[in-house]
């Protein structure tokens, strides 16, 4: 299996690239919202928190699927869920200036996964033909 990482051997869904780069948004999604003021607990940091643990739950979800089918359906939800996280990241950056390099960087990575994620959809199209 492709994972954009030659060097690995795919045994579980931790060892793709696309969901290792999933888990490091979430990772630093949870960093970034210890800085979110308290007052956004239950609206902006509960939505964010949750497409972005969503990316790679996702992920894994369809690998576990043993089809290509519904793996490819579960890595379109994903991708779903990562393009809501980078609309977060957008108001984030915009509402909140002093959080804004951190949201640069962040959405630089979804963007990285994003690639990532579309060429594993392709290669699980390509595995389904």
């Amino acid at each position: 299996m492709d994972t954009g990482d030659k060097k690995t051997e795919v045994r579980d869904f931790t060892d793709l690239a696309v969901w290792k780069q999933a888990n490091q948004i979430r990772i630093l999604v949870y960093d970034l919202i210890k800085k979110l003021p308290k007052s956004e607990e239950y609206n902006l940091t509960s939505q964010i928190r949750r497409s972005s643990c969503s990316i790679a739950s996702n992920i894994a979800e369809g690998y576990g699927r043993f089809s290509y089918q519904e793996n490819t359906q579960y890595c379109r939800q994903a991708r779903g869920s990562l393009d809501e996280t980078r609309d977060h990241l957008i108001f984030i950056k915009e509402i909140f200036k002093d959080l804004s390099l951190e949201c640069d960087k962040l959405l630089e990575i979804c963007l990285d996964c994003r690639k990532t994620l579309n060429g594993y959809i392709k290669y699980l199209q390509n595995q389904k033909k």
